[in-house]
């Protein structure tokens, strides 16, 4: 048997079963300077192979094709797919225009407490807030005037409060004006003044006597909008008028959770439209380049689009609505759709290069890869629906999404990619990338050294995880929800003069029940200012160890105000010396009437009744520091906690004080999302490892399957633990969601190496497995990559985590999956190999 020039050379053999095959010589090549060198590769084959133009004669040996009878089902379902593939793309076009027609009645959800789960404790006195003191969502406007103190001053302060309070959605406006009128302040003569002005630094001046604020208190949204969003937009409109009126002052400008959250969605609701078409066409840019073809960059395009709709329809019609982390469902379904394609794409390309018509080569390429990816799909649907444990409701409904995501891919790759991978000749067949064959080279060379050495590449990996795991030990969680933005956004410079000048943006509440008659006496208010008194003095926090300094206990109240205070601003007998006589409760009774008459916002605002149950409240305004570590903010929140549980213990079925607020609810949000992704991982582990066993019919197999992919996921978790990077809300969803995506490469490459494996040796497998499955991890991993970068341009931090983190994962999924994965392969396949591997004939012919 001989050829020249590259001539293909074919011998009969015949088979043990009595079946005759051709070998077919892969490659002959001639060296001019060397001389004459040949490599035959028998390789049993049902027919012969045909070169096509475009693929390289050098190309590694082709799989052995399967007969039809070893999948009867994947064969009948290929065959259906492109018999009917016209009406299924007219069905598609039809359900594209419904989804597209029903996602535009999708809403964002806008509100705090759609971020706890429905049942969740802490949200019972937030809500009991709400109820009890009108609209809990307040907005600070601030400013500069070192005028402040002055006639002029006040008078400006008291025009622009009126002005505020004047806006549509304002309910009320209070500031230093609204308690002394047009009076000048002398704080030198006047001790009223310098009552008033101690009552209100901290939370409606600053410190410096310059800094001027008003506390707005905007209107619950209006129930006869008719839609969420009307809601939304009237909300936002409200905030957008303060902040035009403020913006005409020195430093002027608004802050608080209202104004956070309003820009936070906003800049969600963008990225959502913005990053998920760019990151698609950047994906897209990458497989143009790998594949050289406008047909295959419209197809895995278009699968994605009719996804992406199919999904927000779904959403519409079941009425979910999206949250701050659904910026991340268009990458996500872009990962699932572009990674399904590409796997057809590499394989309909080499079935192409093994001589069959372009339907021969689809039916073909669908049959082979039927099972993986619908096994693929089922890891990703188990991955995103393990978020459903999350307390977290943004993560709970992630993961509901995200599933509907994975299914629409599958539905949307069965409608549309039989019919435009056939639809007419021209740019039919998916070309070699330029620099291809450097690729096919590498991964040569990659098995090779894999076969040689398995067991020191393995120990040498073990070392490198087990180091950066360590670090998770280390991890942090980000509480400070300003970091959510960048440092460059108005919010954070508006936090940050709040912050250093006003006692600190963050604001939360202690709420104490009246006795059941509903009567606020002297000796309530008594007991009120002794609970004052305790959070003012006992709840500190350590000095940073980091300053130099020594660990001094220091306040953690930059504020403590309530309703006992601003009687004994404005009376002349202290409060503690009225006791609980008649005429003492008669004082304080008549106080708190003319209070409501002359400044009912700021009454309204400290003493309110619960309409669910009738039962009166008395409201306790903190302020702290935001920006503190989440172990501090724990403990500052520990602390109020205690005392005041101490001071009004629940007792004989009357329910005790409450502490609530948005610096409690995020504190407690960030770290359900750090416990939640260990659980959410566990479930989405436990999950695939079954689904893997009863697919592969094996738990070797299954186990093996799951390493790969769990060892990128631990080092990128402890590089954070070493590199202290705080853990945030697109973090925290990182482990489950990437268990499930980078588990599919696993499914495709063993698929692969057993096909390959009941033929030959392992190295001949592995290489296979490696220039099949592997490429198209390869291709496919790095049109990802490309496309999640485009969530790092966003103005939202966990979007910008969440891409860093999503590209560090994959491409360490796909180290995983080309060096760890094979090396176990290698170590282990004695016990995986398939019954039929022994029975399976292979020859190879040395160099001579």
């Amino acid at each position: 048997m001989a050829a020249q020039g590259g001539q293909a050379v074919t011998a009969a053999t015949p088979m043990a079963d009595g079946h005759r095959f051709e070998a077919t010589s892969v490659r002959i090549a001639a060296d001019a300077e060397s001389g004459p060198r040949r490599s035959i590769a028998l390789v049993a084959c049902p027919e012969r192979v045909a070169a096509v133009p475009g693929l390289p004669s050098d190309s590694p040996s082709p799989a052995v094709p399967q007969l039809a009878s070893t999948r009867p089902f994947a064969r009948r379902a290929s065959a259906w797919l492109i018999r009917w593939r016209v009406p299924l793309a007219a069905v598609a076009l039809l359900l594209c225009v419904a989804a597209v027609e029903r996602s535009r009645h999708l809403q964002f959800s806008r509100s705090v407490d759609a971020m706890f789960d429905r049942s969740d404790p802490a949200l019972v006195p937030y809500r009991r807030l709400a109820r009890a003191f009108g609209s809990n969502e307040v907005v600070l406007a601030a400013y500069d005037d070192p005028q402040l103190f002055t006639a002029q001053g006040i008078a400006r302060l008291r025009g622009l409060t009126a002005r505020l309070e004047s806006l549509p959605g304002v309910a009320s406006a209070t500031s230093l004006a609204t308690l002394i009128g047009n009076r000048a302040i002398d704080l030198e003569n006047n001790q009223l003044a310098r009552r008033f002005v101690g009552l209100m630094e901290g939370y409606a001046v600053g410190a410096d006597r310059r800094t001027a604020g008003v506390v707005c208190v905007l209107e619950p949204p209006a129930a006869n909008a008719p839609t969420p969003r009307a809601r939304a937009v009237s909300r936002a409109d409200t905030i957008d008028r303060l902040r035009d009126v403020m913006a005409e002052l020195p430093s002027g400008m608004v802050a608080g959770e209202p104004v956070m959250l309003r820009d936070g969605f906003a800049m969600l609701e963008r990225d959502g439209n913005l990053l998920g078409t760019t990151s698609g066409l950047l994906a897209g840019a990458v497989l143009l380049l790998a594949f050289r073809s406008l047909r295959w960059l419209v197809i895995p395009l278009a699968v994605v689009l009719l996804a992406l709709w199919m999904t927000r329809g779904v959403l519409a019609v079941v009425g979910l609505q999206l949250t701050m982390v659904s910026t991340m469902l268009s990458a996500m379904v872009t990962v699932v759709g572009i990674a399904t394609v590409t796997h057809v794409i590499v394989e309909f390309r080499r079935q192409r290069g093994l001589g069959r018509a372009p339907r021969e080569a689809l039916e073909e390429a669908l049959t082979l890869l039927f099972w993986p990816v619908v096994g693929a799909i089922a890891t990703d649907v188990i991955g995103f629906g393990s978020l459903l444990a999350s307390r977290v409701g943004p993560v709970h409904d992630f993961g509901v999404m995200t599933a509907i995501g994975a299914l629409a891919v599958l539905a949307a790759a069965v409608l549309v990619l039989p019919c435009l991978a056939l639809a007419g000749r021209r740019d039919a067949d998916p070309r070699m990338a330029w620099g291809e064959g450097l690729l096919e080279s590498a991964l040569d060379r990659l098995v090779e050294r894999i076969v040689a050495r398995p067991l020191p590449i393995l120990l040498a990996t073990t070392a490198l995880v087990g180091v950066a795991v360590a670090g998770m030990g280390r991890l942090e969680v980000e509480t400070d929800f300003t970091r959510n933005f960048r440092a460059s956004s108005p919010i954070v410079a508006a936090y940050d003069m709040i912050e250093s000048r006003l006692g600190g943006a963050g604001v939360w509440d202690v709420l104490v029940p009246v006795p059941a008659e509903g009567r606020i006496d002297a000796r309530a208010l008594a007991r009120l200012l002794r609970l004052e008194q305790r959070l003012r003095t006992e709840v500190t926090t350590p000095a940073d160890p980091g300053a130099g300094q020594p660990a001094l206990a220091q306040p953690a109240l930059t504020k403590v105000m309530s309703l006992a205070d601003v009687l004994e601003a404005v009376s002349p007998v202290p409060v503690e010396q009225l006791g609980g006589s008649g005429i003492g409760n008669w004082v304080v009774a008549r106080a708190v009437a003319e209070m409501q008459e002359r400044m009912p916002q700021m009454v309204r605002a400290l003493l309110g009744v619960d309409p669910e149950d009738g039962s009166t409240w008395l409201r306790v305004t903190l302020r702290s520091r935001e920006r503190q570590p989440a172990a501090a903010k724990r403990a500052i929140i520990g602390q109020v906690q205690r005392i005041v549980a101490e001071e009004y213990p629940a007792a004989d079925g009357q329910p005790g004080g409450e502490v609530t607020g948005f610096f409690v609810l995020l504190a407690q949000l960030v770290d359900r999302m750090l416990a939640d992704q260990w659980l959410t991982f566990v479930i989405a582990a436990v999950g695939i490892f079954v689904l893997l066993a009863v697919g592969f019919r094996s738990l070797l197999l299954a186990a093996i399957a799951l390493v790969p992919n769990a060892l990128p996921i631990f080092v990128v978790l402890g590089l954070l633990g070493w590199t202290r990077t705080p853990v945030n809300m697109g973090t925290a969803m990182i482990a489950a969601v990437s268990m499930g995506l980078s588990v599919d490469s696993s499914i495709h490459y063993i698929t692969a190496f057993r096909r390959r494996l009941a033929a030959g040796g392992t190295a001949t497998a592995l290489g296979d497995a490696h220039q099949t499955a592997g490429r198209a991890m390869v291709f496919s991993t790095l049109a990802l990559v490309v496309g999640f970068l485009a969530l790092t341009t966003s103005g939202f931090m966990p979007t910008v985590s969440f891409g860093w983190l999503s590209c560090l994962t994959l491409a360490g999924g796909l180290l995983g999956n080309l060096v760890v994965l094979p090396v176990l392969l290698a170590l282990l396949a004695r016990w995986i190999a398939p019954p039929s591997s022994s029975a399976a004939p292979a020859a190879t012919t040395s160099p001579s």
